[in-house]
């Protein structure tokens, strides 16, 4: 039997360069490494407050597979589960160095070793060793092979009883068409414990407006728990019994909002698995989410449970 775990995901981790210069990437002439990919923030983010998390992938025998393996090691990450292949490549992606706004990112991830995982990869004992399961539809949409992963991860960890989270995070892009992303998410998230929709996330696969409605939506379907990012205003949360809103906190410069919406989630995931009450949750998913904003790569504003105390002992809401 593994290790015990207080979670566990799956996905793609990429090796993400990017650039330490403003300008189109083709002009750019330095870049730095770093870790990407949203399931692998969540996780991090989970380990630097404390809660052992586990990662399930399959990386290819190459440089950037060693590099993603250590990075996530050196977050506390356990690995024990990753599998390598010969046949292909690990991914990566290349993004824009902006002084506002989004930045620019390409990625460079097809026919990835990642999106080989199959059910025949899935190793009961190891996600059995786990309290929660957390995944994106990034990585359902990855592969055939990777959605039916997804589907058997999320019906087998219920089945056990375990709490299961999962955030939408759209990356139409990888999708064949809009109608195939919103069914197959919208599948997905009635396999769900607690589900993460952006406000805009919660309009485009419901074609609803209201925070209440886009949760109702989703409790109708069986979620217990539905927190709807509202970015720097804060987020809505509902379930049967209960529901309300919690303001965001102040930002003084945004400097990069890739990321804001894993921190976003391992916040609410922590707080949950600490048995705090939901308002705290959603207020604690609040405070990583500014802290990532605010911060220039994907993981760097995730904090560790002091950094995350001193925030909270200063930091402002948006309503104040």
């Amino acid at each position: 039997m593994s290790k015990s775990l207080a979670a566990v995901t799956f996905g793609e981790p990429m090796a993400m360069f990017y650039a330490n210069e403003v300008g189109e990437l083709h002009e750019v002439s330095s870049f730095s490494k770093a870790l990407a990919g949203a399931e692998s923030n969540v996780a991090t983010g989970l380990c630097r407050l404390g809660h052992s998390t586990g990662y399930v992938t399959k990386l290819g025998e190459d440089n950037l597979g060693k590099f993603i393996i250590h990075a996530q090691t050196q977050e506390g990450i356990d690995t024990s589960a990753v599998t390598f292949t010969k046949k292909h490549s690990t991914g990566m992606l290349m993004k824009s160095k902006v002084l506002e706004g989004d930045p620019k990112v390409e990625y460079f991830r097809k026919n990835s070793a990642a999106s080989t995982l199959s059910v025949a990869d899935f190793d009961n004992d190891y996600f059995a060793s786990a309290g929660h399961l957390h995944t994106t539809s990034i990585s359902a949409a990855l592969s055939a092979s990777m959605l039916e992963f997804a589907r058997h991860a999320m019906d087998y960890m219920r089945s056990l009883g375990r709490t299961v989270s999962f955030d939408p995070n759209l990356r139409p892009v990888l999708w064949p068409d809009q109608k195939t992303m919103v069914s197959t998410i919208n599948e997905l998230a009635g396999r769900c414990d607690w589900f993460f929709p952006g406000i805009g996330e919660g309009k485009i696969l419901t074609g609803l407006t209201e925070p209440e409605e886009i949760a109702d939506f989703y409790l109708k379907l069986g979620v217990s728990l539905v927190v709807i990012k509202l970015g720097p205003e804060g987020a809505y949360y509902k379930t049967k019994d209960s529901s309300g809103f919690i303001p965001g906190f102040k930002v003084d410069q945004v400097v990069d909002t890739v990321g804001a919406g894993d921190g976003f989630a391992a916040g609410v995931i922590s707080a949950l698995l600490e048995k705090l009450e939901i308002p705290e949750a959603v207020a604690r998913g609040n405070a990583l989410g500014a802290l990532a904003v605010m911060s220039p790569g994907d993981m760097d504003g995730l904090p560790t449970r002091e950094q995350l105390e001193a925030f909270l002992a200063s930091a402002k809401r948006a309503e104040g």
